[in-house]
């Protein structure tokens, strides 16, 4: 600088001031500001564009942020003189050049470092007047607060050096002798910084000289306990040993420190270095693990790693822990980003370049650094030897790049977070963070969006919270593109992301995505595992892809394939929720499909091609697995079923160990959604075969659950795929399942149509048990429909030509259609024949659901005969069958059944109990049928212990429903119950009306002036 021009001098601690002799320069607006800020912060560094833009506008940037910035700088060297000279430009960045200005910042940080110098020569007094230079330069927080975070995480950590440095001071002037002049201050230093346990330490000390016993003991009870509210630990043994010394008058604590000379900061000087990043405010829904975190802080000398996967939180919460135990480690809280997970032109950290960081982070001068890569690690080693630090080591690639920088001794604690669970990192404590709960989820939308907006849009915050996976990075990434994007509602974002192509998209903010986080992670993988993760996705079953189903997909054997899952568990990209069991996070599963989307794209030609078929024969491969491990299952499940030859073949594939129909009938419950999916998957891929197959074998399973929705649909795919492959043998299997989704469903006259073009097909065929099975379906509809004569002649000619072929499991079926209709129609001497004989059948095959069916026609034989201790003894027995995957409907019919025997033996508290449990379940069964008959019987049974309107009600729902599905006997008992609930009531009107309706009704089925029982 020439003689001519003006002192320059900048102050950042605090507002933002620059100088040029005693003119103040006005350099333009916040962007201007917080460029020459971050700068200044970070002199002789380069900053990339990217890093500025983040430093003014922290996850929200313009389009035009970039260009923003460069005009920024281009103003700044205009208006401050010799600006060219202060901010260069450094290949894509910029760098500040500070050594011919004035700077605070460079004053403060000299000043510390010479106090430092002038205690470790002895020189107290000395020292004291360098520290208040110090602290007299702090003006309060860079840019007072107002930066971005960026900037106020180095705002945080000169704030750190400054409490390090008066507590420092507080130190020299209590070995100087001083103590109730400290008081004071030290008390206004508490209530400022409650958590810092030094200061507490100074004030115990100061009032016990001050001759304030009973003070210094109430200090520390004060802190005790709120350490004990605050973070569940207990005071630094520093303050106990202080507190029992108090107890017992011990003079001790009273006589002066002492201070020893050092080449650098020692342990317990005050000196503490601090480099932690930002805390972020707004710190949500992670207390569980913040709690395990501290707990185990409590060891001296633990090590913590905590993995999960990107975007999960990890640094967020070791940053948080780091700030809540930097007390207990008084020497220095240091971090590194060790770049394990980075972008590719960037390579992870050496060992020895983090050794050198972590010196330099503790004052150790440059001159005293060995230029040797062993040589820094051991003097890293050899001055953590001596101190208690906290070591934050972040994005660890591997245990390798950890395992050489470990503290020596007991008195120090390492944080690691890394994508990848660090197994090979002996002695640590894991720490793997899931995805978040809905309710923190919640919480942490109404910290970031705030509480009101939240609270206006209650269904579509918690439907956001669910399109994000539950994931910390894509909440707080929406929650800024809604700051961004004031006129848009939560429900609007919502919208955005219920297109799953898209959704990565939308989950972008400036330069933060979940896209890029999750790809830094796929470039960590292997070629091979990175394959492999685009074809898991491809699996059905994102979220229980089991490990022989995996196997067939990947075209390995199951070993192989468990092997390359749990890699890919280790790099947390799926999931495990029980062993051999695994599953995708939605938002990993749409990356890992959009790359094998981009993988075919981006290859031409024949390559291209030859992606496609890559993909289409994993898939084929365990489509094959799934119809013949179907096969299997539904041959031990669903005993006496007809084996047909599905075409598919046998690749090698291994199948699923099911030792029995038990263990068979776990395997499909588990299996029931991916099948469900697999069926579309197939349909999609035009591999028709498979799809007709494999919805042949699903159908049991959703039969059995009671999910008719489901089974019609994948029943209609299997239809729609037979007619492509021309193959009227699938055809005529198709139909007939459709018929049945159809009769359950109450859609009668389009199953009728089905089970009539079934029919037909097989007597084409000369498939006579395809005859027998559909001639049975159709009598199940005709009867629903109430056209009894119909349905008898149809029922009676199926049960001849099934027995006639032994096809005792279709006989019993039809049976149990035939014991209902005798039922209806109020023949229950037939019924009760029909339905024993349906027992015996069932119960020779070992079909247990089939023959939970049939002890409750018997056991409704048995009612209508008034023969209640029969009827007893069946219920009890279907009782006994009844499980959680029993079927809804059944479950209720059984119950309500066994109210009403309950009811006749006058057991007025069962009976209570055994009516609601009935209703519960038959509400939730999703067959009309079976709930209007439920509803038609509890219906009787309130109005005959006086609740009226109880049964009033029950009989409209009934009434309602069977009118929907046009159910006629149903129908008509509703009806007739409503009459008499009507009558019970006094609305004679309106009962004679309901009884005319229901007595025209049973005449036209038949029934005449019979009273069903169950009305």
């Amino acid at each position: 600088m020439s003689p001519s021009e003006p002192q320059l001098r900048f102050n950042v601690l605090g507002l933002l001031e620059c100088w040029a002799g005693t003119t103040r320069l006005r350099l333009g607006g916040p962007v201007h500001e917080r460029v020459l800020v971050s700068l200044l912060l970070e002199p002789g560094q380069v900053l990339p564009i990217s890093r500025l833009v983040e430093a003014v506008w922290d996850d929200a940037p313009p389009a035009t942020a970039g260009h923003q910035v460069r005009k920024a700088v281009a103003r700044l060297r205009q208006v401050i003189p010799g600006g060219t000279r202060l901010i260069t430009t450094e290949g894509s960045g910029y760098r500040a050049v500070t050594g011919w200005v004035q700077l605070d910042l460079d004053r403060f940080l000299a000043l510390l470092g010479q106090a430092r110098e002038t205690v470790a020569a002895g020189s107290v007094a000395d020292a004291e007047t360098l520290l208040r230079q110090a602290l007299a330069l702090w003006r309060g927080p860079v840019l007072a607060g107002g930066g971005s975070r960026l900037i106020g995480a180095a705002s945080a950590g000169l704030e750190e050096r400054r409490l390090a440095a008066v507590e420092q001071l507080m130190d020299l002037r209590l070995g100087n002798g001083e103590a109730s002049e400290l008081v004071g201050d030290l008390v206004e230093l508490v209530a400022a910084y409650p958590l810092r346990e030094t200061l507490h330490f100074q004030l115990m000390l100061a009032l016990f000289r001050s001759g304030r016993q009973a003070g210094a003991l109430e200090a520390y009870d004060r802190l005790r306990r709120l350490l004990a509210d605050e973070l569940g630990i207990d005071p630094d043994v520093r303050l106990t040993d202080l507190r029992d010394a108090i107890l017992r008058n011990d003079p001790s604590p009273s006589a002066p420190q002492q201070f020893h000379a050092s080449h650098e900061p020692g342990p317990g000087s005050g000196a503490s270095a601090c480099s932690l990043p930002y805390d972020l405010r707004d710190f949500t829904g992670r207390e569980r693990e913040l709690h395990d975190l501290l707990d185990v802080a409590r060891e001296a000398g633990r090590i913590v790693a905590i993995d999960g996967m990107g975007g999960i939180g990890k640094t967020s919460l070791a940053v948080r822990a780091a700030y809540l135990l930097a007390e207990r480690y008084p020497d220095g809280q240091l971090y590194v980003d060790l770049r394990g997970f980075t972008q590719q032109h960037q390579q992870p950290l050496s060992v020895d370049s983090v050794a050198e960081t972590l010196l330099r982070q503790l004052g150790v001068p440059g001159d005293r650094i060995p230029g040797d890569a062993h040589g820094k690690v051991a003097e890293w080693r050899a001055v953590a030897a001596r101190r208690r630090l906290l070591l934050l080591l972040d994005n660890a690639g591997g245990a390798a790049q950890v395992r050489p920088l470990l503290p020596p001794g007991s008195s120090s604690m390492m944080l690691v977070t890394s994508r990848v669970r660090l197994v090979d990192l002996d002695g640590a404590h894991w720490i793997s963070l899931g995805t978040m709960s809905s309710t923190s989820s919640l919480a942490m939308l109404a910290d970031t969006l705030g509480e009101k907006r939240v609270a206006a849009e209650p269904e579509a915050a918690a439907a956001l919270a669910e399109l994000c996976g539950h994931l910390p990075l894509a909440l707080r990434i929406a929650a800024a593109r809604l700051h961004n994007r004031p006129r848009w509602t939560i429900a609007y974002l919502v919208d955005r992301l219920g297109n799953e192509s898209r959704r990565l998209d939308e989950l972008r903010s400036g330069e933060r995505s979940v896209e890029l986080t999750l790809k830094l992670s796929y470039l960590g993988l292997t070629p091979r595992h990175r394959a492999a993760l685009r074809l898991l996705a491809l699996h059905p079953g994102h979220n229980n892809i089991e490990a022989r189903s995996a196997a067939a997909l990947l075209g390995t054997g199951v070993e192989e394939a468990e092997e390359i899952m749990e890699h890919l568990l280790d790099a947390h990209l799926i999931q495990q929720y029980e062993l051999s069991h695994y599953a995708f996070h939605d938002l990993v599963r749409s990356f890992a499909r959009r790359l094998g989307r981009q993988r075919v794209d981006r290859e031409d030609g024949d390559e291209g091609d030859h992606g496609r078929l890559e993909d289409e024969a994993a898939v084929a491969r365990l489509l094959s697995y799934y119809v013949l491990a179907t096969d299997l299952a539904c041959d031990l499940a669903f005993p006496g079923r007809v084996v047909l030859d599905s075409g598919v073949r046998d690749d090698g594939a291994g199948l699923p160990l099911l030792q029995d129909a038990d263990h068979a009938r776990r395997w499909l419950a588990r299996e029931q959604n991916a099948l469900r999916d697999a069926v579309k998957l197939a349909h999609r891929m035009g591999l028709h075969r498979h799809t007709a197959a494999l919805a042949r074998n699903a159908v049991h399973q959703f039969a059995a659950k009671g999910q008719f929705e489901e089974y019609r649909e994948i029943a209609g795919i299997a239809v729609a795929a037979s007619r492509e492959l021309g193959d009227d043998a699938l055809l005529r299997v198709s139909l007939s399942n459709l018929a049945i989704a159809d009769w359950k469903l109450g859609r009668f006259h389009d199953g009728i149509r089905a089970a009539t073009e079934g029919l037909d097909l097989a007597v084409r065929l000369g498939d006579r048990r395809g005859e027998a099975k559909d001639t049975g379906v159709l009598g199940a509809l005709l009867g629903a429909l109430g056209r009894f004569d119909e349905a008898l002649s149809r029922l009676q000619r199926s049960i001849a030509l099934e027995r006639e072929l032994g096809a005792g499991r279709a006989e019993a079926e039809s049976l149990t259609t035939l014991s209902t209709l005798y039922e209806q129609w109020g023949h229950f001497e037939e019924a009760a024949d029909a339905a024993r004989r349906a027992l015996e059948l069932n119960r020779e095959l070992g079909a247990r659901d089939d023959e939970l069916v049939a002890l409750a026609d018997l056991a409704t034989a048995h009612l209508g005969l008034d023969q209640d201790r029969e009827a007893q003894e069946h219920l009890d027995r279907a009782v006994e069958l009844i499980d959680d995957t029993s079927p809804a409907a059944d479950r209720a019919l059984v119950l309500a059944l066994s109210a009403e025997a309950a009811h006749r033996r006058g057991e007025r508290d069962r009976f209570e109990a055994l009516s609601g449990r009935a209703l519960t379940l038959g509400r939730t069964s999703r067959t009309p049928i079976g709930q209007a008959r439920v509803e038609n019987i509890l219906g009787g049974l309130e109005l005959s212990v006086g609740r009226a309107q109880t049964a009033l009600q029950l009989h409209t729902t009934a009434h309602r429903i069977a009118a929907e599905v046009d159910c006629r006997v149903e129908k008509a008992r509703a009806l007739r119950g409503l009459a008499r609930a009507h009558e019970a009531i006094g609305d004679v009107a309106t009962a004679a009306e309901r009884r005319r309706q229901a007595d025209e009704l049973f005449d036209e089925l038949g029934i005449g002036a019979r009273f069903p029982r169950s009305s």
